[in-house]
């Protein structure tokens, strides 16, 4: 019994083992060290660490409008870059699900945004927004390309708004295709049959029984948009005038480019608590209107 025993440890050590000891070397580790970190006014190179308490904390809440108003922008891009991206991924697969004879084509094309690096994708999108647009406005003569799109506080915004949905719908296409070709075709056929309608078929068919992926989309739409970095640092660098800095990038500048280490690192305990409590709230709320067939 004790060989059994000792033989089974020894198998989930094998199977388990490395992955746990990576696991806790690359997160749990880090992230530790970032909460001690949090309570220290470490510059980040300086063998001198000094503890300080709540006082990084206390700084941020009463004496940091930079980063109250990095909050609010990613708040407000969060909210549209979640419900676009969901929006045009669900349009995109509920076409895509039809019997169209280009649709893999398509379907390969919608896609391919995702696999472009964000930094990389960021730079093309620039030179489209600033050469492009302005090429295409001068011919045409029309407003929409001849506005200054990455040069005032507005239409930055809505760049970045532009360019996260264009690279990100297509991933969750992809997992809306899979959840509607999971759809029982029966119970389509059943409701056909009945005589209802497309619209009430998507209402009271479709979209119930796809709330698993929209568990899922949601979820990855919400923290994509909140850690959302390498397209702001692409595109417009937190400019103009810092009205487009997400939480992230705010985060990035106070640690490495103001060199106080320890006041990134409480900025970013805080924005782990904000997003872990959102997601979580939205994977309860989402799963609690799932049903099965």
């Amino acid at each position: 019994m004790n060989r059994k025993k000792s033989s089974a440890l020894l198998q989930q050590f094998l199977f388990v083992g490395p992955s746990t000891i990576f696991f806790i070397l690359i997160m749990i580790i880090p992230f530790l060290l970032g909460l001690y970190y949090s309570f220290t006014n470490w510059n980040g190179v300086s063998n001198k660490i000094d503890w300080v308490g709540l006082d990084n904390f206390v700084t941020i809440f009463t004496n940091d409008d930079k980063f109250r108003s990095s909050f609010w922008f990613t708040t407000r891009f969060t909210v549209l870059g979640v419900i676009l991206t969901n929006l045009l991924g669900f349009v995109l697969a509920y076409f895509l699900t039809k019997p169209l004879k280009t649709r893999n084509v398509l379907r390969t094309i919608f896609f391919m945004p995702n696999v472009i690096g964000g930094l990389l994708l960021g730079f093309i999108w620039q030179f489209i927004f600033v050469k492009g647009f302005a090429a295409i406005g001068s011919a045409t003569n029309l407003g929409f390309f001849n506005l200054p799109w990455l040069g005032t506080k507005g239409t930055a915004f809505w760049a970045i708004v532009i360019v996260f949905v264009w690279q990100t719908a297509g991933y969750l296409m992809v997992i809306y295709i899979s959840s509607l070709n999971n759809v029982p075709k029966d119970i389509l056929e059943a409701a056909e049959i009945d005589g209802a309608s497309r619209g009430q078929v998507l209402r009271s068919i479709i979209i119930p029984l796809v709330m698993p992926a929209v568990t899922v989309c949601l979820f990855l739409a919400i923290s994509w948009s909140f850690k959302m970095f390498d397209l702001n640092l692409s595109l417009t660098k937190g400019g103009p005038f810092g009205s487009t800095e997400s939480v992230a990038m705010n985060i990035y500048n106070e640690a490495y480019t103001n060199n106080r280490l320890g006041l990134g690192t409480a900025k970013a305990v805080i924005f782990f608590i904000v997003v872990a409590i959102i997601t979580s709230l939205q994977v309860r709320f989402t799963k609690s209107m799932e049903v099965e067939a």
